[in-house]
């Protein structure tokens, strides 16, 4: 088994506490669906800064805005994991990474 980064982008805020209700309502059961191979459910990101080549600045330049860490056979079987996600819905994507374990 090997570990995947799932990097949200896109999708919408929550406006109001029912809308905010339904949409953890969404998150936790699709991470009940995925049961056994969250290793990190993660979170949403806030503020963000890029830095480079002696630069920075305010906000981040991928437009990341949350993620999950999970176990699976394959990039093709994270992928499947992944197309439940509600940042979907939401006009979100998925991007789907391995974690290489090198340290």
């Amino acid at each position: 088994m090997a570990e995947f980064v799932f990097a949200y982008t896109g999708g919408s805020m929550a406006q109001t506490q029912e809308e905010r209700d339904k949409a953890m309502a969404a998150w936790g059961a699709w991470f009940g669906e995925l049961g056994g191979a969250i290793v990190n459910p993660g979170n949403p990101f806030g503020a963000s800064a890029t830095v480079g080549n002696g630069s920075s600045g305010n906000g981040g330049s991928s437009g990341l805005t949350g993620f999950s860490v999970v176990s699976a056979d394959s990039l093709d079987a994270a992928s499947a994991l992944a197309k439940g996600c509600p940042v979907i819905a939401h006009g979100g994507a998925v991007e789907v990474y391995e974690a290489l374990q090198v340290m």
